[in-house]
């Protein structure tokens, strides 16, 4: 499913800030973020935990496929690939979260489950978990193109860990909700690393 741009929120014209023009990152991010949040105030728990479900049945396979997946441990709004690393576990594959050593430095992906307290709100696996490299990343966004261009936090966090780990082989999928996936093209960053695919409750759609 692709969407438009999500609207943008009540109150003056974003692009009528100095020096934003309307699709440029910070005006887009706030909007897609609060549209991410208004459609998920929408939801009940059982219709989250069905759509989740959904999900998770459109990246059995894609699992299934890897020997390490690597994905998050999802905050407030984002939906969880919790239910597809768990199957993916029961298959016999090593599951595998972001960790920070430390917040000025890259994250690496350490296999357990996220139980400790991380920087920026986030939970991680215990830094004494074995460092790994997942062939298969799920990456949470708040935002998505048709190229693959993810629209995330701001921070570069991603994008600086998974650099390395794309030229490396792994394969990189951005999960969401599937209004999160625009028409529009998102601009790009010199260090943006792109997709290679969107996982949602509607499916897996790849970029070429």
């Amino acid at each position: 499913m692709v969407v438009p741009s999500p609207p943008f929120p009540p109150g003056p014209p974003m692009h009528d800030e100095p020096g934003m023009d309307p699709l440029s990152k910070e005006p887009l991010r706030r909007a897609a973020l609060d549209a991410r949040k208004a459609f998920v105030r929408t939801l009940s728990d059982a219709d989250r935990a069905l759509l989740e479900q959904k999900l998770a049945e459109h990246l059995t396979s894609l699992c299934a496929n890897a020997s390490i997946v690597g994905g998050y441990a999802p905050l407030g709004s984002e939906i969880s690939p919790l239910l597809a690393m768990e199957e993916a576990r029961a298959v016999g594959r090593i599951v595998a979260f972001p960790a920070f050593d430390h917040p000025a430095k890259p994250f690496r992906f350490r296999a357990g489950d996220p139980l400790d307290a991380g920087p920026f709100g986030m939970m991680q696996p215990k830094l004494k978990a074995p460092v790994v490299e997942p062939d298969l990343i799920l990456v949470p966004l708040i935002a998505i193109d048709g190229r693959g261009t993810r629209l995330g936090r701001g921070k570069g966090h991603y994008d600086r860990a998974l650099a390395r780990l794309k030229r490396g082989g792994a394969r990189l999928v951005g999960v969401g909700w599937p209004l999160q996936r625009l028409a529009d093209t998102i601009p790009t960053d010199e260090w943006d690393v792109a997709l290679d695919g969107f996982a949602s409750p509607d499916g897996l759609e790849w970029f070429s």
